[in-house]
């Protein structure tokens, strides 16, 4: 088999049998350089032996010439052809060196992929850990998320229940309390003055409640009842937000009443929807 099609053989082994993989990988190192070594070895005994027996022959070659002098030219030839075969046993044992110096270079190639491999193993150890340490975080983020979301819906239910004595505006402050305490940071109004329409369609005046915390901004839309052009009024106003800051807002509507349209309107454009009740 050519040098070639061996080093083909042997990445394709790599490649598709794993058994074979974790064996060159565990047996990697000095037994494949000592192997080298010893047919490297036994290649030399080799042709020392063969040298050895052609110059046993050129001394039978010289003694005969010596006791035959008229046999002088037939022994020349006898020589040279001789020679001829020396030079090509020496072309040989060069191609064999070549091939062996060819053979040893794909083995430290074949090393060297293998110590590379072994540091992607690593590292992707590395990254397998740090994501594990990320989800339990962010495991532990949701579940703070999921009690502060069920008391923020208990806080808007009771207020829902007092809304009979409420005004919009009283409302709007006391949830601007809960959210408040629910999430950190503190809720203010955002107000931006919209030249190109790009909300309604014609310049106005747009104003949003607006919660900065660590992690994220959030805009609210905070009323007494939520309909589904609310709805769409807050994801554009999301989305003029992010033109204008760079900065993607999460988006939320609080509200005692969220008609069944807005709710499904709200789902789909990924806004979180606050609610005890819904018409």
């Amino acid at each position: 088999m050519e040098a070639a099609q061996l080093k083909a053989e042997f990445l394709r082994l790599l490649k598709e049998d794993e058994e074979f993989r974790y064996a060159v990988a565990g047996l990697l190192g000095f037994r494949e350089i000592l192997d080298a070594i010893r047919s490297l070895q036994e290649q030399v005994a080799h042709n020392t032996e063969a040298i050895r027996a052609l110059q046993e022959q050129v001394r039978a070659l010289q003694e005969q010439v010596a006791r035959n002098t008229e046999a002088i030219r037939a022994l020349q030839e006898q020589v040279a052809e001789h020679s001829k075969a020396i030079r090509a046993l020496q072309e040989q044992v060069a191609e064999h060196s070549k091939a062996i110096r060819a053979l040893q270079e794909q083995v430290r190639n074949l090393q060297e992929q293998v110590r590379a491999l072994q540091e992607q193993v690593r590292d992707l150890q590395e990254q397998v850990r740090a994501l594990q340490e990320q989800v339990a975080r962010h495991s532990e983020v949701i579940e703070r998320h999921s009690a502060r979301i069920e008391e923020l819906a208990r806080s808007i239910q009771a207020l829902g229940a007092r809304w009979g004595i409420l005004a919009e505006e009283s409302f709007r402050e006391a949830m601007r309390g809960v959210i408040e305490r629910f999430f950190g940071g503190e809720v203010r109004r955002w107000t931006y003055y919209d030249s190109e329409g790009f909300v309604f369609g014609y310049p106005s005046t747009i104003e949003v409640d607006l919660l900065i915390t660590d992690r994220e901004h959030m805009l609210m839309e905070v009323k007494s009842s939520i309909s589904r052009a609310d709805v769409f009024e807050l994801w554009r106003i999301g989305q003029l937000y992010e033109k204008l800051t760079g900065v993607k807002p999460k988006l939320a509507v609080i509200s005692p009443f969220v008609r069944l349209e807005a709710r499904k309107a709200a789902e789909e454009l990924g806004i979180e929807v606050y609610t005890s009740l819904g018409l």
